[in-house]
């Protein structure tokens, strides 16, 4: 018999409420009946992403607009 991992008084990821051991969390989205892999082929993730800088805040918390 496999024995369940418990994590006494820690908050619980998917309900309010504190950690049971169930180990839904560690359930793949995809696949039910194996355990989550890390693997992202439940999420959208493009190989290549871009982020817009508008600004810079420097130690003095002025902001340096760019263009």
């Amino acid at each position: 018999m496999k024995e369940k991992k418990v994590a006494h008084g820690q908050q619980c990821v998917l309900y309010d409420r504190e950690c049971i051991g169930c180990m839904e969390c560690e359930t793949c989205d995809l696949d039910p009946n194996k355990i989550c892999d890390n693997c992202g082929k439940c999420l959208d993730i493009k190989e290549f992403a871009t982020i817009k800088i508008d600004g810079i805040v420097g130690l003095d918390n002025n902001r340096n607009k760019l263009n």
